[in-house]
Parts: structure tokens; sequence; C-alpha cells
């Protein structure tokens, strides 16, 4: 799978956001150490913009910045023969290159570039907010590789957005049992309580995570 796959199985903006807001919540239910979390999101990430972020602690992350404007997509994967590590320090051509304008400070943003200024970057998608598909840059992969930019892994919940898919992952990452109807009703958006918070993770209460809800901009009780 290449970034040209991820750009037709994404979900239209609105539930994208859903979706990375209900994995952030369930990461934050799941772990307590922010450090150790392999997705968030900010909903205050800048004025009027929201950026939702993976990172699986050995190099490889996204960062999926929501605005006005519309949506931008990047991802990176270290070991990509695509990574500009690889490619005499420059992003692989084609990735970033027809990045419209209104998203070309995001290609540019400190937090997504190396201390040159290399853009960390093997795949980028990008849709306007009037836009009805996905977009991407027209590029000439690398034949010998399966995953040439890893979309596959970078993007995997994204694309397979079951409850089952993320249950499959955490019991993976965390090594322990998550219950599949909690992660349903994460992926519902229904405001937390304390029964099913304690359904995922019995060592947190609903008051530890006050300040996770509100980052994430989660749905609260009223």
């Amino acid at each position: 799978m290449t970034v040209y796959d991820v750009a037709r199985r994404l979900p239209a903006i609105t539930d994208l956001r859903d979706l990375c807001r209900s994995l952030a919540m369930l990461d934050a239910i799941l772990s307590p150490d922010w450090e150790s979390r392999y997705y968030s999101f900010d909903a205050a990430w800048t004025d009027g913009e929201e950026m939702a972020s993976m990172s699986n602690g050995s190099g490889d992350e996204y960062a999926i910045v929501f605005s006005a404007a519309g949506v931008y997509v990047r991802g990176f994967s270290h070991e990509s023969p695509m990574s500009p590590y690889g490619n005499d320090g420059e992003p692989w051509p084609g990735v970033i290159d027809e990045v419209p304008d209104v998203f070309e400070r995001f290609v540019e943003e400190p937090a997504f570039t190396d201390e040159d200024g290399v853009p960390n970057v093997t795949a980028c998608l990008w849709r306007d907010a009037t836009d009805d598909r996905w977009r991407h840059g027209t590029i000439d992969f690398p034949s010998d590789r399966a995953d040439p930019d890893g979309a596959t892994d970078l993007f995997r919940l994204l694309i397979d957005r079951s409850p089952e898919a993320f249950q499959r992952f955490a019991e993976d990452y965390y090594e322990v049992p998550v219950d599949l109807e909690a992660v349903r009703a994460v992926y519902a958006l229904r405001p937390l309580n304390q029964e099913l918070v304690s359904s995922l993770n019995t060592e947190i209460t609903l008051a530890d995570l006050a300040r996770d809800i509100s980052e994430i901009g989660y749905p609260q009780a009223s």
C-alpha cells in the first residue's frame, strides 16, 4: 500500500477528526503516561487549528492538521527508502512538490522538520475544506518495496476504522486485554463515565482524565 491507496480509503474530514479523537482518548485511558502513548490529539494546537498525531517511539510518526482551509497529513517512516536521509537530505520527488499554497506553511512547520529544516516526510496528503476527495503528489515509488513510503503501518488504524482493529493493536502494544464494547463506545464518542473508563483501565479515574478530555476535545457529559 502507498499514499495513493490511503487517499482512496481515508474517510471524510469530519469522520477522520472524530476517529482521531477516539484513538487519542483510548490511548489516554490505556496509558496514563503521555510519553508512552501512540496516538494523541490537541484541540488547541494553534489558534483555530487542531492536530492529531501518532508516534511509535521508534522514529515513525504522523501529524494531521485540521484547519479552516482543510486538512494536511504528513507521515514519516524512518526506515522507508523514501526518507530524506537516504535521498541526499531531500524529500522524495513528488511527495510534497504539489502541496497547495494554503498548506505550504505546514510543510515548513518546525515541528515537522529536522534541525536543518528538512521536512520529515515520506507520505503526504491533503484535502481542501470544499474538496470531495483526498489528494497527493505524483510520485515514482521505489519498485522493490511493498510499502515504499511506510503508509501501510503509519495509517493502518485510519484505513481499518473498525473497533476490532484498535483492539488488536492495543492488546499487542500494551499487552493487556482490551474490552471491545468499551472501544466501540469511545469510537462512537460516547461521553465517558467511570464504568466505561474502568472497563478499559481499572487504575485510572474519570477525574484523572479531565485534562486529557479537555485537550482532546472529547465530548463530556452535560
